[in-house]
């Protein structure tokens, strides 16, 4: 039997590989890689057949057990890891030595145009060790409103960020754990590519603030600050170095590149049209109110 292990299986994206894996795949074997394994088993406690190992990125002592008699690796970039060398590079050899071969990896559109981000070193890690891979590349999370950006909305209603006028593509994370487990479970068929997971619409922020108000019926409002300025004030609210340098990249680069390119692959792998900004803000809009 197949045996596939999900790291950051808590997290927004891991629950969603977790839970299509255990509604998709009928002759594998679905293995949570967690920190505390009773609290996970609390959070999927619906999912009988799930089976836990302990695992953290931060401890290299967990990665033996956590990786024994593993098929296909699921991996990710916790937000706070973005020491590749540090953190990955152990992992990724750890992963070699225990026999893994197989790994599909969630990095982020555009990955391979900018070396400066860690996503793009592990990728080349990955190659360079020579695993067969599957790069899934989401573009940008619609959750990160509900979840990164929602203290700031609660607390004014505004969003501040480096972007200006730069457009995103926004995609729910739920058709990005979907694709994912279609890819998991038929590897063979699509290793050794990259995929770029997205949904149907480019929008800045200064229209998403403008849709949420019309939809949740209160003014919404984005405003616009320059790079230095966003990284010391997310160094100022506590995030550390690395984190803060990530989000500034994140949110401030797309400035200097092309409009996202929509891509069909999420309707490839699982025949149904992804989620749209209007339905998730409509599902989500209670949560944005103070």
């Amino acid at each position: 039997m197949k045996r596939i292990l999900v790291t950051g299986a808590t997290g927004n994206i891991g629950a969603e590989v977790v839970h299509y894996l255990c509604q998709l795949a009928e002759s594998a074997e679905i293995i949570a890689a967690v920190r505390k394994i009773d609290k996970a088993q609390k959070r999927f406690s619906q999912y009988s057949k799930l089976v836990y190992r302990r695992f953290d990125f931060g401890n290299q002592d967990s990665f033996q057990g956590a990786f024994n008699e593993i098929d296909i690796l699921f991996l990710l970039r916790p937000p706070h890891i973005a020491d590749v060398e540090k953190y990955f590079k152990p992992l990724l050899l750890a992963a070699k030595t225990s026999g893994i071969e197989k790994i599909v990896f969630l990095s982020v559109q555009g990955a391979e145009k900018s070396k400066v981000i860690p996503h793009n070193k592990i990728e080349r890690l990955i190659k360079s060790l020579g695993f067969a891979h599957i790069f899934v590349r989401p573009s940008y999370f619609m959750q990160n409103l509900s979840t990164t950006l929602l203290p700031e909305i609660h607390t004014s209603q505004t969003i501040t960020l480096p972007s200006g006028k730069a457009k995103f593509n926004w995609v729910h994370v739920g058709n990005i754990g979907e694709a994912a487990a279609v890819l998991l479970l038929s590897f063979d068929t699509y290793q050794n590519q990259a995929y770029e997971i997205t949904g149907t619409e480019n929008k800045s922020f200064e229209e998403v603030t403008s849709l949420m108000s019309e939809i949740i019926g209160s003014p919404f409002y984005f405003k616009s600050i320059n790079p230095i300025s966003f990284y010391f004030r997310k160094r100022k609210e506590g995030l550390q170095s690395d984190f803060a340098l990530v989000m500034t990249m994140l949110h401030f680069l797309p400035r200097l590149q092309d409009e996202p390119e929509i891509s069909t692959n999420y309707t490839m792998l699982t025949g149904k049209n992804p989620t749209s900004l209007r339905e998730f803000i409509e599902s989500e809009k209670n949560a944005f109110l103070p």
